[in-house]
């Protein structure tokens, strides 16, 4: 099983920041810190190095950069729960979700459509 990645408020509010404005210097990310949070020097480069531990983002020669996107680290976290809570099956987690409710026909629309497009030894071109 994958090791989850789960960030802190103040790690989600810099790397917030990270993913907006990046690639930038660690002295630029420091003052939009500074600016926007109202953080000290210290707290922001303590909270980049925990980022940077995590594999969320990278600081090489004071330029940080961004390992895992918003939408790449939401992914993993989802992932992890599905395999942590429902032992890895996306079915039990689906019904689980739903929990009695319904679907509109444009949401199970969507779904097939996911399924079809992710299912193992599909038309993997559209």
């Amino acid at each position: 099983m994958s090791k989850n990645i789960s960030l802190t408020p103040a790690e989600e509010k810099l790397a917030s920041l990270i993913w907006r404005d990046a690639p930038l210097t660690s002295p630029d990310l420091v003052s939009i810190a500074e600016k926007e949070m109202d953080w000290k020097k210290s707290t922001t480069y303590t909270v980049l190095k925990k980022l940077c531990d995590k594999g969320v983002t990278k600081n090489d020669n004071a330029k940080v950069s961004v390992i895992l996107t918003r939408d790449e680290l939401h992914a993993k976290q989802s992932r992890y729960f599905v395999e942590d809570t429902f032992g890895g099956s996306l079915p039990r987690f689906i019904t689980s979700f739903f929990g009695g409710k319904k679907l509109s026909a444009e949401q199970a629309a969507e779904l097939k459509r996911l399924i079809e497009e992710n299912e193992e030894g599909g038309d993997q071109n559209g």
